[in-house]
């Protein structure tokens, strides 16, 4: 154990940077290969391009097992819930809750198949989204998705989110004890 701590030590002191810390600094940019979000507007999308009988195809392979054959496994449902969001049993699903398709896309690429992240290639993320989409009837089945078509999908649920209030940061410390 006394040889592993002078080890480290002996690193740190040679001038390797040992911190945990991976995210590029404000004002840097980005390492190569970093991750960035996809923004609801379509900024960070990759190139690539997925269509409805492509997704089908990876979702029976990668999704089925989790969302069920048709993406309605409950507990898991991806698919359904339209109308349930004002009822005292709401049904959150990507078609019913989720405001926009972008953040299927980002969501599918960054976290899943669960288990196995970040094992779809870009064009089977586009197709799994083009093939979630249409379970739940908000793109054709003929539909092709890509970082163009993408943002222009409009979630049933678009509008369905407040905006926060602007947010005015205190200037001065407030006492609470007082």
């Amino acid at each position: 154990m006394l040889a592993l701590c002078l080890a480290s030590l002996s690193q740190a002191e040679s001038g390797l940077d040992l911190s945990l810390d991976l995210k590029p600094k404000l004002g840097q940019p980005a390492v190569a290969g970093y991750e960035s979000a996809v923004m609801p507007d379509g900024r960070g999308l990759p190139a690539g391009a997925g269509t409805v009988t492509e997704g089908r195809a990876v979702f029976a392979r990668e999704c089925a097992a989790c969302h069920g054959a048709d993406g309605t496994l409950a507990g898991n449902a991806l698919v359904g819930g339209l109308g349930t969001l004002a009822t005292s049993a709401p049904v959150r699903t990507v078609g019913s809750y989720w405001p926009y398709a972008t953040t299927l896309f980002d969501y599918i690429a960054r976290a899943m198949p669960y288990g196995n992240e970040k094992s779809l290639t870009r064009d089977q993320v586009y197709a799994v989204v083009a093939y979630v989409l249409h379970l739940n009837g908000i793109i054709d089945a003929d539909a092709r998705l890509d970082a163009d078509q993408l943002p222009a999908v409009r979630m049933p649920n678009r509008d369905g989110f407040e905006v926060a209030p602007a947010f005015a940061p205190i200037t001065e410390p407030t006492d609470t004890n007082e």
